[in-house]
């Protein structure tokens, strides 16, 4: 789907969730579209406004979080193999980076169309919760794009480099021309929609607010994106605002204690449930990623050792639920797939996943109060954190410290670094499989290396260093007829 076909989406209107395809649309007028001049239109509307395709398969992949088992160990698909190393994915396949590009744009345009419609319409104050929605959505999906598919912003750095179209209107042309801006420019028009829409999001106008983009949602994305931008007490202000009362401890996930309660079948169907405090924002999505159980690389034995005793700073074995479908092939279990069925025995697999968690809220804090210097209340986050992940905690022994910090990272002789380190490693493992290592690995210039293990057992070695343009996720090739470059090669 090209960037200038984002407007045939909104035929698509009465439905939560995009289809595989939009080409049937493509020889229908763009007058066709619905008239958005209710309320409950407009609620349906947006509704459709977050990306209906998932960036998990290709981030986790591309990331430090998989390995290569072995020739002749687990399955092979271009989605995931071409993405390990660091090769682009070519066509539109599901779960690829360009079938997220399309979703993005695909969200962006259902926005752009709801936040014309309440100008068109006046529609009053009622409409107010749904442009905040529109607008932080906008946001959201420029957000990902400009990750995924620009240079990373630096911090104090000029940003100079080709950012992504930023789209704020709803397209009337078959053909339309864009142009890429700059990282700058990219990220201020982010802000501006973000800043905003955030305080017009309402929990009430939502029958299952997990769904939709509420306040505590929205703080979570502004905390993420502020620590992009590097504006430290902006990510502490609305990371404690995702959770009543500065509570994180009741509201993060309760790895070693209620998850691990559950079984198996249960687990997988709850842990990204609605009814989980911890998960702020869920997306649903056409996706085949809970499909893909034993992948050649993905999590095998080297992911696992984070979970052990020896693996982590804490020097005890975490409790996350690490479960073996065969040796070597590992899977967290976090996933339930669900199949919509759009006719009998015809339909497309559905997955439900997080977007936004208190438990990434708080780390992303503590990583803040690091930058500003508050060590003592980035060491407080860091074990509350670890509290919820070792059974049986005990403040007195197992409390991460500078102390343990300087023994278990040796070679990190800079305290802040060291603290650092330790946050990105509690992620790490935490989020394993769910694809947000990614954006830690760009933002900090972290280099990834990817091990290959040839048919005579011979293992080697291939890094993935900052400035590398494959960090870059390639630009669907068809961008180029309206006019947008692609990435370099």
């Amino acid at each position: 789907m090209k960037l200038n076909k984002i407007l045939f989406s909104l035929l698509a209107v009465v439905l939560l969730f995009s289809m595989p395809s939009c080409k049937k649309y493509l020889e229908q007028s763009p007058d066709n579209r619905a008239e958005i001049n209710t309320i409950d239109k407009l609620s349906q509307l947006v509704s459709t406004a977050y990306p209906s395709r998932d960036y998990l398969t290709f981030t986790e992949a591309s990331s430090d979080n998989s390995e290569d088992k072995g020739e002749g160990i687990g399955d092979l698909n271009d989605v995931i193999d071409l993405p390990y190393s660091w090769q682009d994915v070519i066509g539109d396949n599901t779960s690829s980076s360009t079938t997220y590009w399309n979703a993005c744009y695909e969200a962006i345009a259902s926005a752009n169309q709801a936040l014309e419609s309440i100008q068109t319409n006046n529609m009053g104050a009622a409409a107010l919760p749904y442009k905040g929605e529109a607008l932080v959505c906008r946001a959201y999906a420029h957000f990902m794009l400009a990750t995924l598919f620009a240079t990373p912003y630096k911090i104090g750095g000029a940003n100079d480099a080709p950012g992504i179209p930023y789209v704020d209107k709803p397209e009337t042309k078959v053909i339309q021309p864009y142009t890429r801006g700059t990282v700058a420019s990219t990220y201020a028009r982010i802000k501006e929609d973000l800043e905003a829409g955030l305080p017009l999001l309402q929990s009430a106008a939502y029958k299952v607010p997990k769904y939709h983009f509420t306040p505590a949602a929205g703080h979570a994305f502004a905390a993420r994106f502020y620590l992009f931008l590097g504006e430290w007490q902006k990510v502490v202000d609305h990371a404690t605002l995702t959770v009543p009362s500065n509570d994180f401890i009741n509201n993060m996930r309760p790895v070693s204690s209620t998850l691990r309660t559950y079984g198996n079948e249960e687990y997988r169907i709850n842990y990204m449930g609605s009814g989980q405090k911890y998960n702020l924002l869920l997306l649903g999505t056409y996706s085949l990623y809970a499909r893909y159980s034993s992948p050649r690389h993905g999590f095998g034995n080297k992911m696992r050792s984070m979970f052990s005793a020896a693996g982590n700073i804490t020097g005890k074995a975490l409790a996350n639920v690490v479960l073996q479908y065969s040796v070597p092939n590992y899977t967290t279990y976090k996933f339930k797939e669900n199949f919509f069925y759009t006719s009998p025995g015809v339909g497309f697999p559905y997955l439900t996943f997080a977007g936004f968690t208190v438990d990434e809220a708080l780390m992303n804090r503590a990583e803040a109060y690091v930058e500003l210097g508050q060590n003592n209340l980035a060491l407080k986050d860091i074990n509350d954190f670890y509290s919820q992940r070792i059974v049986g905690y005990n403040p007195n022994t197992d409390a991460v410290t500078a102390a343990k910090i300087a023994t278990y990272y040796p070679a990190i002789t800079d305290p802040k670094q060291g603290l650092i380190r330790t946050i990105l490693d509690a992620k790490k493992a935490e989020f394993l499989q769910e694809g947000l290592r990614w954006w830690d690995i760009i933002r900090r210039d972290i280099t990834v290396v990817h091990n290959t293990i040839d048919i005579n057992a011979k293992e080697t070695f291939a890094e993935l260093k900052p400035g590398d343009p494959h960090r870059i996720f390639q630009l669907p090739l068809e961008v180029k007829t309206s006019g947008v470059e692609l990435n370099p090669r």
